[in-house]
């Protein structure tokens, strides 16, 4: 459960700083480049994932932060690495998909990588599409090494800037905050798995 919780809150905060505040349209969790996060498919996520934890007896309190604003981030990224992966023409195979499936990552079980990155194990295929995804741009684009490479893809992912809704809690420089509804976010930190953590690191520098 530790392990989880760390996962958790690295992710969180990893996509956190990469937002902005901006006036959201009526219904809108957030925008992100060109698509809505609409507030019905959040909680419809939300639902998803709480349903998935309890499958393994987690209860969603037991995460140290708030479910909303975790699957929303995750949400979020997801569309843009998505946004990225088609500006740049990459596919990603069915094949390619189901061996990330089976990824454990610094879980135990690949179920629990899939719910440490607020992903519910029963609909998967999305998120690890988006993530393989913006892997493969940033190898088309000449790979980690390759310092233009690296500032290119910084560039283009930068572009596709998060606005979230307010609702939702303000944004600081360690996630989202709202002491009246939330609480105090967590303070622990971690990693949220390599390739997330890398990209991350990207678009923060």
């Amino acid at each position: 459960m530790k392990s989880i919780r760390v996962a958790v809150a690295a992710a969180v905060v990893g996509v956190a700083l990469t937002a902005c505040s901006s006036p959201m349209e009526a219904g809108a969790a957030a925008v992100v480049g060109s698509e809505r996060i609409s507030a019905r498919d959040l909680n419809k996520n939300v639902q998803e994932y709480e349903a998935a934890l309890r499958k393994v007896n987690i209860e969603p309190s037991q995460l140290g932060v708030s479910v909303n604003q975790f699957v929303l981030s995750r949400m979020a990224e997801q569309s843009r690495q998505q946004q990225l992966a088609d500006k740049f023409g990459v596919q990603v195979s069915d094949s390619e998909i189901d061996a990330a499936a089976q990824d454990k990552g610094e879980q135990q079980t690949a179920e629990m990588n899939l719910l440490s990155k607020a992903v519910s194990p029963a609909n998967p295929r999305g998120y690890l599409r988006a993530a393989l995804g913006v892997n493969k741009v940033l190898e088309k684009l000449g790979g980690p090494q390759n310092q233009q490479a690296v500032e290119k893809f910084k560039a283009a992912y930068n572009a596709i800037a998060p606005v979230f809704s307010p609702r939702y809690g303000a944004i600081s420089q360690q996630g989202f905050v709202d002491a009246g509804r939330f609480g105090k976010p967590s303070a622990t930190t971690g990693q949220a798995g390599q390739g997330e953590q890398q990209q991350q690191q990207q678009s923060q520098g």
